[in-house]
């Protein structure tokens, strides 16, 4: 009888692991960045219903956008990348913010 409750108990655990790994693959509902033209609120779960991932997420690392962007010379500034993929897509669907201080709020 030991061994089914043991059995059980990893079932339920390795479960419980699987759904965390699931919802944390998802990333944060919101993101903010705060620059010095102020505060950019980026509306990340509303932004995974219009693309894939790896639009933002290029080499599928899920690490800061910092790390590389700003520190590589290969990579464009921080800046440069987020304001040429937000505002290309806001002005090619027509939706969102396309101007400065629609995104950055002080």
């Amino acid at each position: 009888m030991s061994k089914f409750w043991i059995l059980c108990s990893s079932v339920i655990l390795a479960l419980s692991v699987a759904t965390f790994v699931v919802a944390e693959s998802q990333g944060p509902p919101e993101v903010k960045y705060t620059p010095k033209m102020g505060t950019v609120t980026f509306q990340h779960a509303a932004h995974q219903s219009y693309t894939d991932c790896a639009t933002c997420h290029h080499t599928g690392d899920f690490a800061q956008c910092k790390s590389c962007h700003g520190v590589d010379p290969q990579a464009p500034q921080a800046k440069d990348a987020f304001h040429q993929l937000c505002k290309d897509c806001h002005k090619e669907s027509q939706k969102g913010p396309t101007k400065c201080k629609e995104c950055h709020i002080k």
